[in-house]
């Protein structure tokens, strides 16, 4: 299903005719500040100089955060920002065609926030972010680089974000959080990493997953609202920022959370309550187990289940 594109939206007609819709669009057209033009490789090389940045480097192009099939690297940022604008290296940490992937972090990246304006602060004065929420609501915006035909793992976050395509092109694909049930989560990732071409073996519900697609070109900004996934292509190596904010009061999130992917509480409490209550269960014979499970399943449904 394509993901409905719209050109020229203000911060009134977004907060009034989409907001509350809670579906993915893309809004085309929107005034970024001079990033789109500038961001060149020998600009972006030049004006954060040589800081030194932590990055992701990944022998294979399809990234996977379960079994961690990359392994993290520094390198001065101007060096990083040419090797990642390249197809093959001359110089390189596991292979002449490893891919590159920069998420900036905070200062800690334990306790602090990712915030374009503190890690990257010559680049942040070209970008115009489009403050569609209050200051208040604001979480973080996160700078990320990626190499050509880079493929990030299937994943939902836990703030409302735009996606904003600074430079380059990226094929999203989005599923509902509906269909949280075909994606076998492990947390907050899917397990099923080619979507192109999923094992239907081993993932067989998988093909009742709904899917959205868009492509992002350079100047495009697509809203992701909280809890609906998104698997990320990046078809030419490109620039984008997220920011996040919360679409919930503060206090439903949780406050060492620094990458906005942790559970609101009230739902991490839900679910150890849930777990001591399987644990319980373990009490009765299989018989009995089965079918106070299945009644447990439906109370579920029947009180929790939206209906529309």
């Amino acid at each position: 299903v394509p993901v409905a594109r719209v050109a020229g939206v203000t911060r009134e007609q977004f907060l009034r005719d989409i907001y509350p819709r809670r579906k993915p669009v893309v809004l085309k057209g929107m005034e970024l500040g001079t990033c789109t033009t500038k961001w060149t490789v020998d600009y972006l090389s030049q004006a954060e100089g040589s800081k030194e940045v932590k990055i992701h480097v990944s022998a294979v192009p399809q990234m996977d955060f379960l079994s961690k099939n990359f392994v993290y690297r520094t390198l001065p940022f101007d060096v990083f920002v040419q090797r990642a604008a390249e197809v093959k290296h001359k110089e390189y940490f596991l292979s002449e065609d490893e891919k590159y992937y920069l998420r900036s972090v905070g200062e800690d990246a334990r306790k602090d926030i990712a915030d374009i304006r503190k890690q990257f602060p010559i680049l942040a004065e070209d970008v115009q972010i489009p403050e569609y929420f209050e200051k208040e609501q604001f979480f973080s915006s996160v700078f990320r680089i990626s190499s050509a035909g880079l493929q990030l793992w299937t994943h939902y976050d836990v703030m409302d974000n735009f996606l904003i395509q600074v430079t380059g092109k990226k094929r999203v694909f989005l599923y509902s959080p509906r269909d949280a049930p075909y994606l076998y989560l492990s947390g907050t990732k899917s397990e099923v990493l080619d979507v192109d071409n999923p094992d239907l073996e081993k993932y067989p519900l998988f093909v009742k997953a709904k899917r959205y697609q868009c492509f992002l070109e350079a100047g495009d900004v697509l809203f992701i609202p909280a809890l609906w996934f998104h698997n990320v292509i990046s078809e030419e190596f490109g620039v984008a920022l997220n920011v996040f904010w919360k679409h919930l009061p503060a206090e439903c999130y949780d406050k060492s959370d620094t990458y906005g992917n942790k559970d609101p509480t009230a739902a991490s409490r839900a679910i150890q309550i849930l777990d001591r209550a399987l644990k319980t269960l373990e009490e009765l014979p299989e018989e009995y187990r089965d079918f106070y499970a299945r009644r447990m399943v439906l109370r579920i449904q029947e009180k929790a289940y939206r209906d529309d």
